[in-house]
């Protein structure tokens, strides 16, 4: 369940809304996602036609995400170590890419990046998206299609019907997730994205960073307090104003990167990596807490329930976040997953029983130990939750390089 937060609006009642399936969806091009018809008409980005200002190339991640790594991924770097050759490193439960971000400053440029949600993996993808391998030749350069996504109209599709204001005609909620410009805004550039990749001026891999560079957009203007769980009852100063992308600094140096998106224990990783693991701690849902993005990085038009506009996601719950079922979960991935070290974050807010966890890892004949790493300041969702303590961060360690040789 998702709580409402102090001064949103959210819960699981049930809302009387009208389907949304009548509102046109967009192709989803990942192999395996179910397509749904493209509209008729695919503009074409031509050279010199496109009119507005120049955004400026940023780093910044303004994406507050549960359980990020991003203040202790350095130091995580350093336990993890440098890579050996070529060796791989794994990103099992990656979210926006924080660990493996750090792990291009020890020499890292091979990566397995996978997670459960699909907006989760495009920000990873593609911050580790080098210049050489998204080029935008075909659009005249990656500024100039940032400009040209900046300069569209709005456009109200699936998410202004079902996100803003505009859901009131629809149901017997007024959604203030975005503003109905905003929301609009969003439909718009989703829209043209696709048209984008279907007629050939963009490649999968660009494809991949503009969603990316929209999630960040629409997370920017969003009317929330951090997650997507519930909306303001009141606009913030940040949702009115009008939503732009940003161009992101492409890398320079080249990668390798493999994306997937699904459950950690079909991920088929190779006894020579080297794997890290930060599964979830808590009852929070992720597929629940980011489900406007997940609808944005799909593209589709999915059936929505309750107050929040909840798309379906139980198929989709992570078993690491039942505390009945955490314990043995994550035991069973780290004695079945493949590679040469296996590094597993946690936190003392979490379900899992550390100390018996290597307890039973050293029985079956592993190497394992436990090393604290630090306390951090916990998610704060509300008021309440500002006010409790600190979290100790842990690392799981396992090396089974010297059962190897």
């Amino acid at each position: 369940m998702i709580a409402a937060c102090e001064m949103c609006v959210g819960s699981a009642r049930s809302s009387k809304c009208s389907t949304t399936s009548d509102v046109v969806g967009y192709r989803r091009a990942f192999a395996g996602i179910r397509s749904i018809r493209l509209p008729s008409h695919t503009p074409r980005l031509r050279s010199g036609h496109v009119r507005g200002r120049r955004e400026k190339p940023t780093r910044a991640m303004s994406l507050r995400y549960i359980g990020s790594k991003s203040r202790l991924a350095s130091v995580l770097v350093d336990l993890i170590g440098p890579p050996k050759a070529t060796q791989r490193l794994v990103d099992g439960f990656c979210g926006t890419g924080a660990v493996s971000l750090a792990a291009l400053d020890a020499g890292w440029r091979r990566f397995l990046l996978n997670d459960a949600l699909l907006s989760a993996g495009t920000m990873a993808f593609a911050r580790l998206t080098s210049q050489r391998q998204a080029p935008f030749d075909g659009v005249d350069g990656y500024e100039e299609v940032i400009r040209y996504l900046n300069s569209l109209e709005p456009d109200p599709g699936f998410i202004a019907h079902t996100y803003s204001p505009l859901s009131l005609a629809n149901c017997d909620v007024e959604r203030k997730y975005f503003s109905e410009e905003n929301a609009s805004r969003i439909d718009a550039i989703r829209r043209s994205i696709e048209d984008l990749l279907a007629v050939g001026d963009v490649t999968e891999v660009e494809y991949r960073v503009l969603i990316a560079d929209l999630l960040q957009a629409t997370n920017a203007v969003a009317n929330t307090a951090g997650t997507y769980g519930c909306f303001l009852r009141d606009w913030t100063s940040v949702a009115l104003k009008p939503l732009r992308l940003k161009p992101r600094e492409l890398l320079r140096l080249d990668t390798e990167v493999t994306l997937e998106i699904g459950d950690v224990n079909s991920l088929r990783t190779d006894p020579t990596d080297v794997v890290y693991l930060d599964p979830p701690y808590t009852k929070r849902q992720y597929a629940a807490y980011y489900h406007i993005l997940e609808s944005i990085a799909y593209g589709d038009a999915p059936e929505v329930s309750g107050v929040t506009g909840l798309r379906p996601w139980r198929h989709n719950a992570s078993v690491f976040c039942y505390s009945r079922l955490a314990q043995d979960a994550v035991t069973d991935l780290l004695l079945r997953i493949a590679g040469s070290r296996v590094f597993m974050s946690y936190s003392s807010d979490g379900f899992v029983d550390l100390s018996e966890l290597v307890g039973v890892l050293q029985a079956k004949g592993e190497t394992a130990r436990l090393c604290a790493i630090q306390e951090i300041g916990r998610y704060r969702p509300n008021r309440v939750a500002g006010e409790q303590a600190a979290v100790q961060e842990w690392l799981v360690a396992i090396n089974r390089e010297d059962a190897s040789e």
